[in-house]
């Protein structure tokens, strides 16, 4: 998992911040991509698994670029992140309305779980506060990149969002598995290979 969210989102942020700085923001836009990309074809060429995560990104990125190139506006390529995390964010907080809230409906990709394992009460409290989490972080995220590319400079917002948003995407997912591990250690969940993997990934 650390690998992934390395490639697929540390790297391009590191990548467009320093075409950025070193050439022009068009140029860092089709940097960013280019490496999504060359990822993408590394991993097939080597016969190795491509993540969700980075096919999706490629995907957002591409479709970025693309609206981006054909309003001839950066500022729009900044804004659709922004949009896309504030919808998101909305989706998991409305989900918490309901009787399975988004981490829940999202746990089945990560860990093996039939209906009786999801109706847990300490599970659902996991995935009810998880979702709760994931909402806030993202609309807080969306609220205050808003602010930033309304009110600062274009220098001064690529600086902050190429730094802030992977470190806190990063810490989510990190608060994420360590609140999943303690949960299932307690629920007899997490047996030595299951371990195994946690620690791998």
């Amino acid at each position: 998992m650390a690998l992934s969210l390395l490639v697929a989102c540390v790297a391009p942020a590191v990548l467009f911040y320093v075409g950025f700085r070193l050439t022009s923001v068009w140029v860092a836009m089709f940097v960013a991509l280019g490496w999504s990309y060359g990822a993408i074809a590394w991993r097939a060429v080597t016969g190795r698994r491509t993540s969700g995560l980075l096919i999706l990104t490629a995907s957002v990125m591409t479709g970025r670029t693309l609206i981006a190139v054909l309003t001839d506006s950066t500022y729009l390529y900044f804004l659709q992140p922004i949009i896309s995390d504030g919808l998101i964010a909305a989706m998991f907080l409305l989900s918490l309305a309901s009787a399975s809230p988004m981490v829940a409906r999202l746990a089945g990709d990560f860990y093996p779980m039939d209906r009786e394992l999801s109706l847990r009460p300490a599970l659902r409290r996991l995935f009810g506060g998880l979702t709760l989490m994931w909402g806030a972080l993202g609309l807080g995220k969306a609220v205050f990149m808003l602010w930033l590319l309304r009110s600062q400079s274009l220098d001064t917002f690529v600086l902050v969002k190429s730094i802030s948003l992977p470190t806190l995407n990063i810490l989510a997912v990190a608060a994420t598995i360590g609140a999943a591990v303690v949960v299932a250690r307690r629920e007899n969940l997490l047996g030595p290979s299951s371990l195994g993997v946690v620690a791998v990934t």
